[in-house]
């Protein structure tokens, strides 16, 4: 398991993110607000404005104040990193 911080000291596993998305297309807002009312919506922006949406496999979305690139960039060093490890094995 390997976690990235999405911001503010807020940690997420890896290996459970499907993507991560903008915030400002419709159909993302109208997802966020179905989520919210099924209460499996996380908000660790610490409220500060929302900059990406990760969406996660077991259904749960998480605002992130980072932008897209950012979360991307870790994500992307933590699956290289999981490539060494299981090289190393």
């Amino acid at each position: 398991m390997k976690l990235i911080n999405i911001g503010y000291g807020n940690m997420i596993n890896s290996q459970k993110v499907v993507s991560v998305v903008s915030p400002d297309a419709a159909p993302i807002k109208r997802l966020i607000q179905d989520t919210r009312d099924t209460g499996r919506l996380i908000d660790a922006t610490s409220g500060k404005k929302t900059r990406s949406v990760i969406v996660t496999d077991s259904g749960h979305i998480v605002l992130s104040a980072l932008t897209s690139e950012a979360l991307q960039g870790r994500l992307n060093g933590a699956a290289e990193q999981d490539e060494r490890m299981d090289d190393d094995e």
